[in-house]
């Protein structure tokens, strides 16, 4: 089974609480929280009171955190208390490995997200310390880009090279190349359009469910 995990980047932000609640009552899994600096990425999205708000108002809901920043070491301990898992990303010039075992130490899970370009050889040695890849198959920032079929091969190399915690793509999911992703190893799918603008989400989310 594909868990569902819906990014709030593509809902309408004017009314954010019927959003959330909509993909709950369809039988979301998880929310993806996107939290965008401007300068890892190009784009600026929610900060910690935004989540602190959301875990408010849904204090059952699993809240899942990609902290798309520079410095994303500054910003764990304002996530946590509100987070069920906290991703930071490969490429950031920090130690990551330091990162996600802070990570487990403010007791969420630890993610760890890979842009497009960067291959999972480099880093095998942080794997034993995460318990979730995130295999972007957009480059990150913006939602509504194409996807990207070469990441499936991510997916699958992750699998053979013994990976066995959770793995999650985020951009440009669809129906269509749902089948593929799972078949390569995908755990958890975070959709933003292809959710909050379809007309049969009831039955969007138990198809992928099925899966």
């Amino acid at each position: 089974m594909i868990r569902i995990a819906p990014s709030i980047l593509a809902a309408d932000q004017m009314h954010i609480a019927d959003e959330i609640g909509r993909v709950i009552d369809a039988g979301c899994d998880l929310l993806h929280v996107d939290v965008m600096d401007g300068h890892f990425v190009p784009n600026l999205s929610f900060g910690p009171d935004m989540v602190r708000e959301i875990h408010k108002a849904f204090p059952e809901l699993k809240l899942d955190v990609h902290l798309m920043l520079d410095n994303p070491g500054r910003f764990i301990s304002a996530f946590a208390p509100c987070a069920y898992g906290i991703t930071v990303h490969a490429e950031i010039p920090d130690n990551v490995g330091d990162m996600l075992d802070f990570i487990h130490t403010e007791g969420c899970r630890a993610g760890l997200s890979l842009k497009p370009a960067t291959p999972v050889e480099s880093v095998m040695d942080l794997l034993p310390r995460t318990d979730m890849v995130l295999v972007m198959t957009v480059e990150p920032g913006f939602g509504g880009q194409p996807f990207r079929w070469d990441m499936i091969s991510k997916i699958r190399r992750l699998r053979q090279m013994g990976f066995s915690g959770l793995i999650e793509a985020d951009g440009g999911l669809t129906r269509d190349n749902l089948p593929a992703l799972h078949d390569a190893g995908l755990d958890i799918a975070v959709m933003g359009t292809a959710i909050y603008r379809s007309d049969h989400l009831k039955d969007d989310i138990l198809y992928i469910h099925s899966l």
